[in-house]
């Protein structure tokens, strides 16, 4: 690989976004380098190219941070709040946030890329987690450290991996609004041209990919394109995980993102994205399709 080449660290590379975003930049022949709990793990999964390098670390460790940025120009940021997390726990992103902020000052990183959300304007309720997205764009935003933030519609993944189980696709509650569903992939390939543009001036964009489905669409049309066995779709009424979230965090969680997913208008939003950075391609057909 070319000396010359953007030497970026990826925070989040391992999960279901994460690891695509990173084998794009790896195709864009950026010099990855990746911030990761366990190394040995990350290395025994084979999700990751064997050409990125591995560090352990973590978002809390300002000083560990530091360390590893020293000698990179960019900085890629996911940071998934787990299901599991109430309003009492860290908050990862905000948190999270300001130690990448300290740390990048610190080794005059050029660039902080996150990935942020659409949903996160929805105002059908007021929610904490919302609230911490919030506060990690104003600290990001307010760094003076030039930015590229991605806001998402959701992404395609989430039907197999988040709303399967077993040979069924759970839903929760009825949707109203369509999304513009896409899959990591393409995503990646964005980031990866978002992050080769010349000059220092921070950019937004808007993710979206190339039709409109209700959550219901979708997992319809995944479950009537997957071929490698027959699937069902059905859905838990919004109300009990309502109820069941007063007493759990985790439905909580899902009684919230469920009701927004649901519930946010999206209009399309994704021109200039899509005139600087590419059109996705894949629909939830064509993913099903060859999804293993």
């Amino acid at each position: 690989m070319s000396s010359a080449s953007p030497r970026i660290v990826v925070i989040g590379s391992t999960g279901m976004l994460g690891a695509p975003v990173t084998h794009e930049l790896v195709a864009a022949n950026f010099d990855v380098t990746c911030l990761v709990r366990d190394p040995k793990a990350t290395l025994a999964s084979k999700r990751l190219p064997e050409s990125v390098k591995l560090v352990d670390g973590d978002v809390r460790d300002v000083k560990r941070l530091t360390e590893v940025f020293r000698g990179h120009d960019i900085v890629y940021v996911t940071l998934a709040v787990p299901v599991t997390a109430s309003s009492s726990s860290w908050r990862v992103e905000s948190e999270g946030m300001k130690n990448i902020v300290a740390a990048a000052r610190e080794t005059g990183i050029k660039r902080i890329a996150y990935l942020s959300s659409l949903l996160h304007r929805y105002d059908g309720f007021r929610w904490w987690v919302f609230d911490m997205k919030r506060e990690a764009l104003a600290i990001l935003k307010e760094s003076g450290i030039p930015s590229t933030i991605f806001y998402p519609s959701n992404f395609i993944e989430s039907i197999p991996y988040r709303s399967r189980q077993g040979k069924r696709i759970n839903l929760a509650g009825t949707a109203r609004e369509k999304a513009y569903w896409i899959a990591a992939r393409d995503y990646g390939k964005q980031v990866a041209r978002a992050l080769a543009l010349p000059g220092d001036a921070s950019r937004e964009y808007v993710v979206q990919g190339p039709e409109p489905l209700t959550a219901k669409e979708a997992a319809e049309a995944f479950a009537s394109n997957y071929t490698k066995e027959k699937l069902t779709v059905g859905a838990a009424p919004l109300g009990i995980l309502k109820v069941l979230g007063l007493f759990s965090p985790t439905f909580n969680y899902v009684w919230h993102i469920s009701d927004a997913i649901n519930n946010a208008p999206e209009p399309f939003q994704a021109e200039t994205t899509w005139k600087e950075l590419g059109k996705p391609e894949t629909t939830v057909a064509s993913f099903a399709a060859t999804f293993e």
